[in-house]
């Protein structure tokens, strides 16, 4: 399958503006666009959350320890942590979008940056304590997930 001269360019043109993409925040330029954005940010929230509620389980006693869902999970969120800054970066406060996140997001994309390494972080340290059968820290190191989860909703997230 051969590409048109007018699609290479096209592509071409796509790469670079993601390559070129920086730490700021973008504004989205319609209704449309901002309730996307909207939509996929909180669909990968929630990706993150039915990742964390077993772990947040085990971690209370509240179910029992379990290796494979541990390991399963940990992995998930590093990924999600991942594509986290690609779904924050859309600015949607100029569109009408029922969001939790506060203003201040986009105006600290840095500290965002940084709290989405720490989950990653936190993330791949519970993939080394598991790969470890490390049962006497595994439940600090789904608490240090949780806490930077915890650290980017103290700052980020409406009430």
């Amino acid at each position: 399958m051969s590409l048109t001269v007018r699609q290479t360019i096209t592509a071409l043109f796509a790469a670079s503006a993601l390559l070129s993409a920086s730490l700021s925040a973008h504004e989205v330029m319609s209704q449309k666009h901002a309730d996307a954005a909207v939509k996929y940010r909180q669909s990968l929230f929630q990706l993150v959350k039915s990742n964390m509620a077993p772990l947040g389980g085990m971690a209370k006693g509240a179910l029992p320890y379990d290796e494979s869902v541990m390991m399963t999970n940990a992995v998930r969120l590093e990924q999600l942590a991942d594509m986290m800054a690609d779904y924050l970066h859309p600015d949607t406060r100029n569109f009408d979008v029922e969001t939790g996140a506060k203003d201040s997001l986009w105006e600290n994309m840095d500290k965002v940056e940084e709290k989405v390494a720490a989950l990653k972080t936190a993330a791949v340290n519970l993939q080394r304590v598991t790969e470890a059968k490390d049962t006497d820290n595994y439940r600090s190191a789904i608490g240090n997930v949780g806490a930077a989860c915890k650290s980017c909703h103290d700052d980020f997230k409406k009430d």
